[in-house]
């Protein structure tokens, strides 16, 4: 299962990378106007999976105090809501990096009895805590997602990306 989640979370540095790095190519108006998106433009789905990353590491520092050694820190700066100008995009850019850098240092670091720790949820009434492994599931298929979404805003606004095909580089990492 380990080797299974370390994957996923190289995997998700490589892909988060490829999409700052399609991004970066991209006039900053298309990037802050363009495409419909719950999170208001281009800029801001990806600020989203920056977001997420730091609240996901947040929950299991909660639950898991020795995760910090790993994640490094949690006080990455994170750019407020609206346009983002060049420099707060490549700011961003570079810390969500060291945030998916964290998360593979974390889940590298982990033991088959650490991905049973229970994990305190705190958005669900019915249930208030799951094992670690599925939590770690939980943040790649989110990230997943939301590329999807702007993969999909991408296509939509015809600019060519080759976001679903299969990427196997990160498999040497």
């Amino acid at each position: 299962m380990k080797e299974m989640l370390v994957m996923y979370a190289h995997y998700s540095k490589r892909a988060d990378k490829s999409v700052a790095d399609l991004l970066s190519t991209l006039d900053i108006h298309t990037r802050n106007e363009g495409g419909k998106c719950y999170y208001g433009s281009i800029h801001g789905g990806f600020r989203h999976i920056y977001g997420s990353i730091l609240y996901f590491q947040g929950v299991i520092r909660a639950s898991m105090p020795s995760s910090a050694a790993y994640m490094g820190e949690i006080a990455l700066s994170f750019p407020e809501e609206g346009d983002l100008d060049e420099g707060a995009f490549a700011s961003l850019c570079a810390c969500l990096e060291k945030a998916d850098q964290g998360t593979i240092d974390f889940v590298a670091s982990l033991s088959d009895n650490d991905l049973r720790v229970p994990v305190k949820l705190d958005w669900y009434s019915d249930r208030s805590t799951v094992p670690l492994y599925f939590f770690l599931n939980q943040i790649f298929v989110h990230g997943t997602h939301h590329r999807g979404q702007i993969s999909q805003i991408l296509d939509e606004l015809k600019i060519e990306h080759d976001f679903s095909s299969i990427d196997l580089e990160f498999l040497g990492e």
